[in-house]
């Protein structure tokens, strides 16, 4: 049987004398998979995000990323970790803006310590796959949304990790951009990417997903598989 690419076990975590933000927490994510984790605000599915990508640490229980102990990192292990396990895409990109397209691209392989030359040929063929190539010179201010997230999915593709992370990435879209990077999540899954989106929108873990978690309260309360997404689905 092959290691997940994700194993939670017994995960739980409290911030100050609230509730848990996660209560009990089990999960495995294999590789391939395409998993979205659904949940209201305050539910904990950003926990858990935190917390796979070692930005966070449980009180009790597991996290293992790729045969990593991500709970028992510490602060420099745990950025290393980020630097080579995950690729991370967020809701309003985070890119640098004065950085062009492709620096902003490069970035992640040169903090890994790639050579100029290597890391500079990955990045051009990652914005020619995504195709936002000819964007490659431009400030990602002068680019719309769902090229902005374009090339915040290149950035997190760059040192290719076995897992992809996004929160909320069409949250900060228009509609037809939102649907744009729904096609291409399920483009990297049907290529055989380990992709988990956290969100609360239903829509897009339908497009893109084959898996669907739902959190309330700290708890996982379902845990369902549907059919395989293909790239056509969404189109």
């Amino acid at each position: 049987m092959t290691t997940p690419v994700i194993e939670l076990c017994g995960v739980s975590r409290r911030y100050d004398d609230g509730p848990p933000a996660l209560d009990d927490v089990s999960l495995t994510v294999q590789a391939g998979e395409a998993v979205a984790i659904l949940g209201p605000s305050g539910s904990g599915k950003s926990t858990l995000l935190n917390l796979v990508a070692g930005l966070d640490r449980p009180d009790t229980g597991t996290v293992t990323v790729d045969g990593v102990r991500v709970d028992q990192l510490g602060e420099a292990g745990a950025a290393l970790y980020r630097r080579s396990k995950v690729g991370m895409v967020f809701q309003f990109f985070n890119l640098l803006d004065d950085l062009t397209v492709a620096d902003n691209v490069v970035l992640p392989a040169r903090l890994a310590g790639v050579a100029r030359g290597e890391a500079g040929r990955r990045a051009a063929e990652l914005l020619e796959i995504l195709g936002i190539d000819r964007h490659a010179r431009a400030c990602p201010g002068r680019l719309s949304g769902g090229e902005r997230q374009r090339v915040a999915v290149a950035r997190a593709l760059m040192n290719r990790p076995p897992l992809l992370l996004a929160d909320e990435p069409t949250g900060a879209l228009d509609t037809a951009a939102g649907q744009d990077v729904s096609r291409l999540l399920a483009d990297l899954h049907a290529e055989g990417q380990t992709v988990v989106v956290v969100t609360h929108d239903l829509a897009l873990a339908r497009s893109c997903t084959n898996r669907t978690v739902r959190i309330a309260d700290g708890r996982i309360t379902e845990d369902a598989r549907s059919h395989a997404v293909t790239p056509e689905a969404v189109r």
